[in-house]
């Protein structure tokens, strides 16, 4: 999809109610289900969580502004797990890279000599 597009379409949801937005993923996973050429990727974990619980919070019919609630607090959950996983890859990377830069000083100093 151009930029163009998908932009009109963002304009387009941000103007809907909660109760329509619904209305329209349902339509857009019927016609994912009816058209499209393959399946769509999967999710992370965590947002597959997510959707699961909208999914039984719409089954269970519960209003539109609290389920709002709800999911704001779990993309809030969300956001943060993922800056606390990319904060652990950093720190995993520097200490990959500091391993590797005391290896190739390790390498390059003169062997000490056995007498």
């Amino acid at each position: 999809m151009h930029d163009v597009t998908r932009e009109r379409i963002r304009r387009k949801l941000e103007a809907l109610p909660d109760e329509q937005l619904y209305q329209v993923l349902d339509f857009i996973e019927f016609l994912e289900s009816k058209y499209a050429p393959g399946r769509a990727p999967e999710p992370p974990r965590f947002q597959r969580f997510a959707e699961r619980l909208e999914d039984r919070l719409r089954a269970r019919a519960v209003a539109p502004w609290a389920m709002g609630g709800a999911l704001k607090l779990v993309g809030t959950a969300g956001r943060v797990l993922n800056e606390v996983t990319q904060a652990g890859r950093d720190l995993l990377a520097a200490a990959a890279q500091a391993v590797a830069e005391e290896g190739r000083e390790s390498r390059s100093r003169p062997a000490a000599a056995v007498e």
